[in-house]
């Protein structure tokens, strides 16, 4: 069996090339952001594009011990597993309500890149009780994450028709909401990503590349801290009787 690539080269004598560059270039030359793009897309990043791309990684390092990936992580680490079982543990935590809907996201902005009437495709979305992948938030009615993500964007130049797309989004999805329903962080990588030129089926990909140290950072404190084995209390558990 042959796996043909264009990433990845390495030979016998030590040497590796990666997307047509030695490794040991890439080492000494350029920021472990700058490769993660070069491999992601096959090509460096421009200043602007570099600058966008590491403030992506760094939005989403960590949003506290509550999320599900979070608590799956701290959970099997104080179950007393190593590093690497309770890192697995906290990555399939994420699922369509949290954390990898980047990739839905950017579908659905590509799809209605031309859409003239995007309200009315909300609405229709609406009435089949569908949800709009990029919106709405737990905790905020505002998410500064996708505040300051924007920001930068229009800064660099980067944000561009699909960033406009998101605002026009949610401007419509909030006239016929009874609640705030804000761009949250993954909405504003989307359109942020789908403006760089991102495929979407790197979208979730690069959320969990962004996440993956502040899960490796609550699974070492949680060794660290080494209080038990994390379960609910009794009082916390309802038995209903079928």
């Amino acid at each position: 069996m042959k796996f043909k690539t264009s990433i990845t080269d390495v030979k016998k004598d030590g040497s590796e090339v990666m997307r047509g560059e030695k490794l040991t270039d890439l080492i000494k030359e350029k920021t472990f952001a700058e490769v993660i793009y070069f491999i992601l897309k096959g090509q460096m990043p421009d200043e602007s594009q570099l600058t966008m791309f590491n403030a992506i990684l760094t939005s989403v390092i960590d949003h506290g011990p509550a999320t599900a990936s979070a608590m799956n992580a701290r959970i099997s680490a104080s179950a007393k597993n190593d590093m690497h079982v309770a890192l697995a543990a906290g990555i399939l935590g994420f699922g369509p309500r949290h954390g990898v809907a980047v990739e839905s996201a950017m579908q659905f902005l590509m799809k209605n890149k031309e859409n003239k009437n995007v309200s009315q495709t909300l609405q229709e979305m609406k009435e089949r009780k569908e949800y709009v992948p990029g919106y709405g938030h737990k905790v905020f009615d505002t998410d500064p994450r996708a505040t300051a993500l924007f920001a930068l964007a229009k800064e660099t130049g980067i944000a561009g028709d699909y960033c406009a797309l998101a605002e026009a989004v949610r401007s419509a999805l909030n006239e016929s909401s009874s609640k705030s329903l804000p761009i949250n962080v993954d909405g504003a990588i989307a359109a942020i990503l789908c403006d760089i030129g991102f495929d979407a089926a790197l979208g979730s990909g690069i959320f969990l590349i962004g996440r993956v140290p502040g899960l490796v950072a609550h699974i070492h404190e949680e060794m660290t801290n080494d209080t038990g084995i994390r379960r609910l209390d009794s009082t916390e558990v309802e038995y209903k009787n079928a």
